[in-house]
């Protein structure tokens, strides 16, 4: 029984936004125009469930590049008004359209000059009328089995918030390095790190000139801790690399007589570098791919400005 009533919650919400998705037309996109020319923020209010589904969208906004902010309706007209300013859009959620609290707002909204966009399912009510652009999300019926709880209603409006936000993102040009200035925190934080958060720099980084001598070299790489070292040359640009493997491949093979050898004889040449502008994320696949264990961080002049282990990529716990 409980099975069934799943699939019929699920069949009808999906319903609701396959004939949302066939109603866009024109005043989408008239919407995001309001919203993408807007100065100031948007200034999302609704109460009750819409209320939960505009401070869901407010905060889809924010993170994504729209400046916004979740105005109750009756906190507002008891003195919260103050947080509209000239330059802010209202985006109005009410199902009904003619919940009484943004009603009272419509005064306030016409007199600072505001634009107005409004989410709604009865695009002939009240708050329609005093919107600039009014958006359809009626849905055929609610998934609840009485037909009264919001449930296919709030999830066609949530959905078009969200087909909002991306629509701007879009606008914007929106980029995964915008994206990860505004989640510095949390999981999302970690993927969006970029190499240059993570690299050892300066007197971390391990580094030798072509001339060193492999006992300088193994001092160099057994204080830095990294298992490698790289070789520049005396212009400061990357030559190569040196690891542990190596010199490990060389002592077999060599004996004692590796110790007299200078560095620039037996670095590896032209390793795999990564700009310090790239993500973590995109460190760590370059490294499992190519079963390495560092890459060394290079400027446009290929000088080696870091190393980032893949053991610091791991620590994140990127994927």
């Amino acid at each position: 029984m409980s099975l069934e009533t799943a699939r019929r919650v699920l069949r009808i919400e999906a319903e609701a936004l396959t004939a949302l998705q066939q109603r866009l037309d024109s005043r989408f996109e008239q919407a995001v125009e309001i919203l993408f020319a807007c100065k100031g923020r948007a200034v999302v209010t609704g109460m009750g469930k819409s209320g939960l589904i505009g401070r869901k969208i407010a905060a889809t906004f924010s993170s994504t590049g729209t400046p916004s902010a979740f105005l109750h309706p009756a906190e507002a007209i008891h003195g919260d008004l103050g947080m509209l300013m000239r330059d802010d859009v209202v985006l109005a959620v009410t199902y009904g359209g003619e919940t009484e609290e943004i009603i009272a707002l419509l005064e306030t909204i016409k007199r600072l000059g505001l634009l107005m966009v409004t989410l709604t399912g009865h695009p002939g009510s009240t708050i329609a009328a005093a919107s600039d652009v009014v958006i359809d999300v009626s849905v055929k019926e609610e998934a609840c089995s009485l037909n009264l709880a919001p449930t296919a209603s709030t999830t066609a409006t949530m959905a078009m918030g969200d087909a909002l936000a991306v629509a701007l993102l879009d606008r914007r040009g929106f980029s995964p390095g915008d994206f990860a200035a505004l989640h510095p925190g949390g999981r999302l934080g970690k993927k969006l790190l970029r190499v240059e958060n993570l690299m050892h720099t300066g007197d971390a980084m391990p580094r030798v000139d072509t001339s060193a001598k492999i006992p300088d070299v193994i001092y160099e790489m057994s204080k830095k801790g990294l298992g490698m070292t790289t070789v520049v040359e005396a212009d400061g640009r990357l030559l190569g690399i040196l690891t542990d493997g190596d010199l490990r491949r060389l002592m077999q093979q060599r004996g004692a007589a590796t110790l007299d050898m200078l560095v620039g004889d037996c670095v590896t040449k032209n390793p795999q570098t990564i700009a310090p502008g790239e993500l973590a994320g995109a460190a760590l696949q370059t490294m499992e791919e190519r079963k390495i264990t560092s890459l060394v961080a290079v400027d446009a002049e290929r000088r080696p400005v870091g190393v980032v282990h893949l053991h610091d990529l791991w620590t994140l716990e990127l994927f």
